[in-house]
């Protein structure tokens, strides 16, 4: 099986034999690469496997996963295209690496966002939890979609308070929707744009690295 996505992958350093390791599947923003998003989680290298996508379709200097009509609206085929190959991509990669197959996340800014939080109510609870930072729902995901349960999905989700392409409120709309749905949802604003700020930054790693922790605990608890 061959990967429908071009992507960076690290893997700790001091990976054991048949050990299963919590993987960050990385999406980043129109425009940009899968470095850029990469740099966000590079604190977490020694714990998680970091998989950071290429988008296929080439936008100004970097790279898109889907078009779009304008802001806010995607263009329904590419968006839907793009769905499908990350959802196979997961599972090439899943089977390719020492992934755990409990501990998958997803992470994306601004369109990476937008697909992350689609992706996660496509796939429900076969994913552990989300972080999506400046982005949205779009509407025909929560109505036409087949919406699966994550009642058992952690969500982080962020926003700058001067984004003056996805403005808070729409955040705040994100919130109230996966608030209702989700195990749980850390959400935060912070004195930025659209962009990633270095305190946003920080939080991301800090809220992955415990909560995954949560997770092995768990399984030690309850297998070992």
């Amino acid at each position: 099986m061959q990967s429908p996505f071009a992507y960076s992958i690290h893997i700790p350093p001091a990976i054991a034999p048949d050990q299963r390791y919590p993987v960050i599947f990385a999406l980043h923003g129109i425009g940009y690469s899968e470095q850029d998003i990469l740099s966000v989680v590079a604190d977490l290298e020694e714990e998680f496997i970091l998989i950071a996508v290429r988008g296929h379709l080439s936008y100004n200097q970097g790279y898109a996963y889907y078009t779009l009509k304008e802001y806010g609206k995607p263009d329904r085929d590419t968006f839907d295209e793009s769905l499908e190959m990350l959802q196979v991509f997961m599972e090439y990669a899943t089977n390719k690496y020492p992934v755990s197959a409990d501990n998958r996340y997803l992470l994306g800014f601004s369109q990476g966002a937008i697909l992350s939080m689609s992706l996660a109510l496509l796939l429900g609870n076969s994913i552990k939890g989300i972080v999506a930072m400046n982005g949205y729902i779009p509407a025909f995901v929560k109505d036409e979609f087949e919406v699966k349960s994550i009642d058992q999905l952690s969500i982080f989700l962020s926003d700058g308070e001067f984004d003056d392409i996805f403005p808070v409120s729409i955040g705040k709309e994100n919130y109230v929707y996966l608030n209702s749905r989700a195990k749980s949802v850390c959400y935060k604003t912070y004195p930025a744009g659209h962009e990633i700020c270095e305190e946003n930054g920080r939080d991301i790693v800090a809220w992955l690295r415990n909560d995954s922790a949560h997770l092995q605990q768990r399984s030690k608890s309850i297998y070992g």
